[in-house]
């Protein structure tokens, strides 16, 4: 059996991360990768990176790909363009970014670090009106919350 950290771990060696730093110059260029957050829904209409799209880890496999209900043509059709995965922490974005290599994505990276290392760095975030969203309320909403009963008892 392994853990979470561990199964993230033994990805990140198998998987190419940027910081945030990377990707706000990427941002700025002439060729702008296609930015995902593969966080759920109400995460990403509280605040994500302009620009980027939406699809949740639970249906990013049929996302990718022709033929489902879930399809996003544009990421479909990225196979040959740089993706950004970014979610909370980066943790979940190393497992999407493993799962998309094998479906054929060639250049595609985590954002180590996640949107939590984003709002450290400064860089806006905006809510599902295309509002800024204060950099203190994106802190505390980006906060792991973890319940003294998730805790793990020795």
């Amino acid at each position: 059996m392994k853990t979470f950290k561990q199964l993230v771990s033994e990805h990140e060696k198998l998987v190419n991360e940027i910081m945030p730093w990377d990707l706000e110059h990427r941002l700025s260029g002439d060729h702008q990768p296609l930015v995902l957050d593969i966080r759920e829904p109400e995460e990403f209409a509280a605040m994500h990176i302009a620009g980027s799209v939406n699809v949740p880890r639970g249906i990013l496999e049929a996302a990718c790909d022709y033929g489902y209900s879930e399809t996003l043509l544009a990421l479909v059709e990225a196979r040959a363009k740089e993706v950004v995965v970014v979610c909370r922490s980066g943790n979940r974005s190393v497992l999407a970014v493993h799962t998309m290599q094998l479906m054929g994505y060639g250049n595609v990276v985590s954002l180590k670090t996640g949107l939590k290392g984003w709002n450290d760095y400064e860089q806006p975030l905006v809510d599902q009106d295309h509002e800024k969203v204060d950099q203190d309320c994106a802190e505390v909403f980006l906060s792991p919350k973890i319940e003294p009963e998730q805790q793990q008892i020795r």
